[in-house]
């Protein structure tokens, strides 16, 4: 095992494919994937599970991507204490649903980060492909949320997956509208208040069972539905066509203005919004440091922490 065979199955990992990483890493394809396969030879474990779709880390991988990366970091760290180079760019991948705390924690990171160089990622993705890139470590971190329809599905899911979601507080449901909806005149508004405007949600591309809805009562019949794939989209149309979606009631005015308001729904359902990461993996320092922030702006926002040491 060398350190450069180390380098190679994250670098495989961040690209999500051999071909994409040997380019970058500026190899052969057969010259990289002879390189993995001699490793996991030598461990006695498949790193990659390898089908005619492509690649992805098997359960013994996300294992050992967790303690490939920590050996990687020490020996930078070693290089930088005795041969005066400066530190390698530090990496923090997440993978959330379209949740304004997400991003605010997300820039907190950033201005935290005591780093010269850095390559982060925030993806507002798909409730699937969020389950997928932190199954595959594309992601350390990923931000869902289970509810009395979904959980069982999700759960099973995330089981199959060795991911493990961690509570982070629980929601009522609120519906998100323009500041001038006449809707905004109710205190708290029902299902029925809502059967004439367009009811906005995100598009769940291939895997658009109502299970992987990002919004709660995804089984409810709207007369009029719009589907998005980005929040910009679906609050410009919240304004410009008087529509509503579900959510968590949380947002943020820095992010967001004025021109959104919350207003609750009266519904006995609740969101159990928390984050999910491999059971096999350690959680880098920065992806730490996010969770970190995601809780402190969740109590800002008035809501009481469900897992204050997790």
């Amino acid at each position: 095992m060398t350190l450069q065979q180390l380098k190679y199955i994250i670098k495989v990992v961040e690209c999500g494919s051999i071909n994409e990483a040997a380019k970058q890493l500026f190899i052969t394809q057969p010259s990289l994937s002879n390189s993995i396969k001699e490793l996991e030879n030598e461990m006695g474990i498949e790193i990659f599970n390898r089908t005619t779709r492509g690649i992805s880390l098997s359960a013994d991988g996300a294992e050992f991507l967790s303690y490939a990366r920590q050996v990687v970091e020490q020996a930078e760290l070693l290089t930088q204490r005795y041969k005066d180079e400066k530190p390698s760019k530090r990496l923090c991948s997440i993978s959330t649903q379209h949740y304004a705390f997400a991003v605010n924690a997300f820039v907190s990171l950033i201005k935290e980060t005591n780093s010269d160089e850095y390559d982060f990622t925030l993806r507002e993705t798909r409730t699937y492909d969020i389950i997928e890139d932190v199954s595959n470590l594309r992601s350390e971190i990923g931000i869902i949320y289970l509810s009395d329809f979904n959980k069982s599905v999700i759960t099973k899911i995330l089981k199959e997956k060795h991911l493990v979601f961690n509570p982070l507080f629980e929601a009522l449901p609120h519906i998100f509208v323009s500041s001038k909806n006449p809707l905004t005149k109710k205190k708290r508004v029902t299902l029925n208040d809502l059967e004439d405007y367009p009811c906005l949600s995100f598009e769940q591309g291939q895997f658009n069972s109502f299970y992987f809805s990002e919004e709660i009562l995804s089984t409810v019949y709207h007369n009029k539905s719009i589907h998005v794939s980005d929040r910009a989209t679906l609050f410009n149309l919240l304004i410009g066509l008087n529509g509503y979606t579900i959510s968590t009631g949380v947002i943020s005015s820095d992010l967001n203005g004025s021109d959104i308001v919350a207003i609750p729904l009266e519904t006995d359902e609740k969101m159990l919004v928390g984050w999910i990461a491999s059971s096999k993996a350690v959680l880098s320092r920065p992806a730490q440091i996010y969770i970190e922030k995601l809780k402190g702006f969740i109590a800002e926002y008035g809501f009481d922490l469900l897992n204050k040491k997790g």
